[in-house]
């Protein structure tokens, strides 16, 4: 029939519900009601075709609870003067709230605001944001709010978070909600208490001005003539911060980065060079080191196109890196032990060689075979030893 149902009239409040439009009356206080629900009933016809049906129909409604209807009458040529439903109202928003049965929630969310309200204000607009993701946290709250009040009397406290002595809140507490204490603190603080270029949950401590977990950088020498620890073994490997490892002095000239701990590990003796253990996308902790400026320093990567892209990002930071091993004749000389990249770089990479530009295209473009790679650990070791003595050798020519 397309009449109005009882269940069509919870649903309009429901969805109301929904989109946080109720629960967002008790933030702003905004009054909102009486509210006017959509009604559609009979036409002049169908009052005449189907009484019974009109008759059922206008009983239903009435029975429902929390709504106020209003009348209008109509006269039928046989059963006399009749009532029909012209508008349905709900008069208050506890109307609402009991007929969807979400009186329980509303509490919860309307003592949040009054605890908000009288201890950090500044997060109201979060919770007309979100109320229904407010109601999930109503538990959490109190603890949320203590670590903003916290951060504002104590902004950018330059410590770990572990140190941060707010009573009833440990340490991984802060960790597992960080997304939504930076929405909470980048209202509440000012804006010289926040490090705006960093986002994302995992700059969190950085933004906030907490300390962050130092940057670790693994190497190994491979030249037992440096001692990098006094009365250490030959050929260590270490991990330093990227701090320390930006204030080394040792007698390197060469160094070699690569991507695969195995290679790292069985990477050949060479004479005043060290090997890094590679990290992928993310150079920053070596640009410190300005010493590596004065260093030959060559990037042994997959051949695929993501290998490319991370040396292409790498040369951003030292534009002098050499590839290693990532040529046109390894990859060839390989076949039997090509694989597959299954998602590949696309952006063209404007830091390549001539000829590594080439074979990034050809990997790219698919013209060798489709998404092909080849992982470094699969590339013969008598070729690195081949390699390094290559590059002794010109080093002796040059």
């Amino acid at each position: 029939m397309g009449w109005t149902t009882p269940r069509d009239l919870k649903a309009q409040l429901s969805r109301l519900w929904e989109r946080g439009e109720l629960l967002r009356l008790l933030v702003t206080g905004d009054l909102g009601f009486p509210l006017r629900l959509v009604l559609k009933g009979p036409s002049s016809s169908e009052l005449t075709d189907r009484f019974e049906a009109v008759r059922g129909w206008t009983t239903e409604l009435a029975t429902v609870p929390h709504i106020r209807i209003e009348w209008r009458e109509v006269r039928h040529r046989v059963q006399g003067l009749q009532r029909l439903p012209e508008q349905v109202w709900v008069d208050t928003l506890d109307d609402a709230l009991t007929l969807l049965g979400k009186r329980r929630d509303a509490e919860r969310l309307a003592q949040m605001v009054d605890v908000t309200r009288t201890t950090v204000p500044a997060l109201l607009p979060w919770l007309a944001k979100r109320p229904l993701q407010a109601i999930d946290l109503a538990d959490q709250w109190s603890r949320l709010i203590a670590v903003v009040q916290w951060l504002i009397e104590h902004p950018r406290p330059g410590m770990y978070v572990r140190q941060a002595d707010v009573p009833g809140v440990h340490s991984k507490f802060v960790e597992a909600h960080r997304a939504i204490l930076s929405e909470l603190l980048d209202l509440a603080l000012p804006a010289d208490a926040i490090q705006a270029d960093r986002t994302g949950v995992g700059q969190f401590a950085r933004r906030y001005g907490f300390l962050d977990k130092p940057t670790r950088i693994r190497l190994r020498v491979l030249d037992e003539r440096i001692r990098l620890l006094s009365g250490g073994a030959a050929r260590p490997d270490v991990m330093l911060d990227a701090r320390s490892f930006a204030s080394l002095d040792i007698p390197v000239r060469r160094v070699f980065i690569t991507e695969n701990e195995t290679n790292f590990l069985a990477f050949p003796s060479a004479s005043e060079a060290i090997v890094i253990f590679g990290a992928g996308y993310g150079w920053e902790a070596l640009a410190r080191a300005q010493w590596l400026a004065h260093c030959a320093i060559h990037y042994w990567g997959d051949i695929d196109t993501h290998g490319f892209a991370i040396l292409d990002q790498l040369r951003g930071h030292f534009e002098h890196v050499s590839s290693f091993l990532m040529d046109r004749d390894t990859l060839n000389a390989h076949e039997a032990h090509w694989g597959e990249e299954l998602d590949q770089v696309l952006h063209d990479l404007s830091r390549l060689t001539a000829e590594e530009r080439a074979l990034f295209d050809d990997l790219r473009d698919n013209r060798i075979r489709k998404n092909l790679r080849l992982e470094q650990e699969r590339v013969g070791f008598h070729r690195v030893t081949a390699g390094l003595l290559g590059l002794e050798g010109d080093s002796v020519s040059g």
